[in-house]
């Protein structure tokens, strides 16, 4: 049985490292995509992952395949696309090494994700499943998605979600919120930062916008707020946890190692019995092992280790 499988998309991020004597950005390829980012954390903090996603059938499909084996994600259920290449994905990163995001990607492999590939033993042997919205984007991976997490439901599992927007992969901001609010019924836990809250919510405030998502029938709610550090709430408990300042190198994958540790814990709790306490605990554990990426650069390279993070 597995405390985690994270269902989504898998690439390279071609991050920039910096500039060259004429001022043109300098890259390098690093393994990326945010279902696979958090199966990675949850995994180097000692949960037992698996990812769901397509590759293509070249050097960084082979390449990604490999990085997610060498820690110790479950990759059977990682398919290869014969006709379709890996996704890129170009991160731009600012002096406060905030990211901008340019996708290579229609058509890719991951995309060709359909229902009847997903493993099903996946989708009941496990105490979370894990989805974000990058694979809502486009069918058939939309439909294999949310498949994963009705399935999931319905065989009692948890099932968790990142509504990570990037706005390049939308025809349109609407498209992009209908679709995102649409799989929010399908959660029980949430991570949404303080970008993407005020398009799903109507507010920047975290404890209005939480309430509103709560209102679903969410049970637990993280709203991550960048160097402020992040919210909770479950029910009528609300809490919140402190920024740690590091020196930036890049914040690309801190959301989904926040998440990922937080899963990594959460899959030995009783969500009914959690108190405040062990939330508050939950989410100063989560929020170091973010800062501790950002305190790198690239997202997988970034990740701490549980040692690391209890240090």
């Amino acid at each position: 049985m597995k405390d985690i499988v994270a269902v989504g998309e898998v690439l390279i991020d071609l991050t920039q490292k910096g500039t060259d004597e004429m001022g043109v950005g300098q890259y390098a390829a690093n393994p990326g995509g945010a279902p696979a980012n958090l199966a990675v954390a949850a995994a180097r903090l000692g949960a037992s992952t698996a990812f769901v996603g397509k590759v293509g059938a070249d050097a960084f499909g082979a390449y990604l395949r490999r990085v997610l084996e060498e820690n110790r994600v479950d990759t059977r259920g990682m398919l290869t696309d014969p006709r379709e290449r890996t996704t890129l994905a170009v991160v731009s990163v600012d002096g406060t090494g905030e990211r901008s995001f340019s996708f290579y990607r229609d058509p890719s492999a991951d995309v060709n994700l359909r229902a009847e590939e997903i493993p099903a033993d996946l989708l009941r042997g496990t105490r979370v499943v894990h989805f974000g919205s990058v694979s809502l984007t486009a069918e058939p991976a939309r439909s294999a998605t949310l498949y994963a997490a009705k399935t999931a439901r319905e065989n009692g599992c948890l099932v968790s979600y990142d509504p990570n927007y990037r706005a390049s992969l939308w025809h349109s901001q609407e498209e992009a919120v209908a679709q995102m609010k649409a799989a929010l019924p399908l959660c029980d836990i949430l991570k949404i930062s303080d970008e993407e809250l005020p398009l799903l919510t109507g507010t920047t405030d975290p404890a209005e916008g939480s309430r509103q998502l709560s209102a679903l029938g969410i049970r637990l709610i993280f709203v991550t707020l960048g160097a402020e550090g992040a919210f909770f709430r479950m029910g009528e408990q609300t809490g919140s946890v402190p920024g740690i300042r590091v020196q930036v190198g890049d914040t690309n994958g801190a959301g989904d190692t926040f998440f990922g540790a937080a899963l990594s814990l959460l899959v030995k709790e009783d969500l009914d019995k959690l108190t405040l306490e062990r939330l508050t605990q939950i989410a100063a554990f989560a929020n170091k092992a973010a800062s501790i990426t950002t305190s790198r650069h690239g997202a997988i390279p970034a990740m701490p280790t549980l040692a690391e993070v209890e240090g």
